[in-house]
């Protein structure tokens, strides 16, 4: 029988240079997000780990050949913070989510925008007249 070495070894990641700005957010559920930490001040704001919000970056790239779990685990090690397969596909799901959510939302306003201005041309351009649907006769003529 052959033994399988079992160890996980992803490339250590290097700085990022695309310059991602990570803001404090709101804190909305009870348990706080991997990639930010209870601000000491305010106990509803949480403040990015840079650190490991570009882990986090890197580990999506990853996910493309390897396994959640997999990646999980390198990004446990890398961090020195845990974070399960399914707490890492369950914040990548979420993020894929909203991005379509939002991409929806640009769409929808850019055809109500366009539709909008459709229908206020048509308005300016029909205003003040007044369109008769018969040839006049038999209205207001009295002979005899």
């Amino acid at each position: 029988m052959v033994k399988i070495d079992r160890e996980f070894k992803l490339p250590k990641p290097k700085a990022t240079s695309d310059g991602f700005t990570f803001l404090p957010v709101v804190r909305l559920g009870r348990v706080v997000p991997f990639g930010y930490e209870q601000d000491p001040d305010d106990k509803d704001i949480l403040l990015p780990i840079i650190l490991e919000l570009e882990l986090m970056e890197k580990a999506k790239s990853f996910l493309k050949q390897y396994s959640y779990r997999d990646v999980a685990n390198w990004l446990t090690k890398q961090s020195g913070r845990s974070i399960s397969h399914v707490g890492l596909r369950t914040r990548v799901k979420s993020e894929q989510q909203r991005t379509q959510e939002s991409s929806n939302y640009r769409y929808l306003a850019r055809c109500y925008k366009e539709a909008s201005e459709k229908a206020k041309h048509i308005e300016e351009r029909s205003l003040g007249r007044r369109e008769s649907n018969s040839s006049g006769a038999g209205e207001g003529s009295s002979e005899g």
